[in-house]
C-alpha cells in the first residue's frame, strides 16, 4: 500500500511539473502566431515571478508528504530544491 502512495505523490509531481511546461509552450506558440518575437518580448519584460503562497503551499504539501512516509529524504529534499 504505501508503494501505492508513493506512486500517486510522485504522478501529482510529474502532472504539476508538466503542467507548467505547458503553460509555457503555448504562450510561446501564442506569442509566435501572434506576431511577436518571443525572445525580444522576454527582454522587455521578465517573466512574473510565481506567487509565494504557491510556492509555501506546495512545500507543506511536500513537508506532511514526507512526515507521513510517502516520501523519502532524498525524494523530499529533491522536490523542494526545485521549488526553492
Amino acid at each position: 500500500m504505501p508503494g501505492s502512495i508513493r506512486g500517486v505523490a510522485r504522478t501529482a509531481v510529474v502532472a504539476g511539473t508538466a503542467t507548467a511546461v505547458s503553460g509555457r509552450v503555448q504562450r510561446r506558440q501564442a506569442q509566435r502566431w501572434s506576431g511577436q518575437d518571443p525572445c525580444a518580448q522576454q527582454q522587455l519584460a521578465p517573466p512574473p515571478a510565481a506567487p509565494a503562497d504557491d510556492n509555501i503551499a506546495k512545500l507543506k504539501e511536500l513537508g506532511e508528504l514526507h512526515q507521513s512516509g510517502v516520501l523519502t529524504d532524498e525524494e523530499f529534499a529533491a522536490q523542494k530544491a526545485k521549488l526553492l
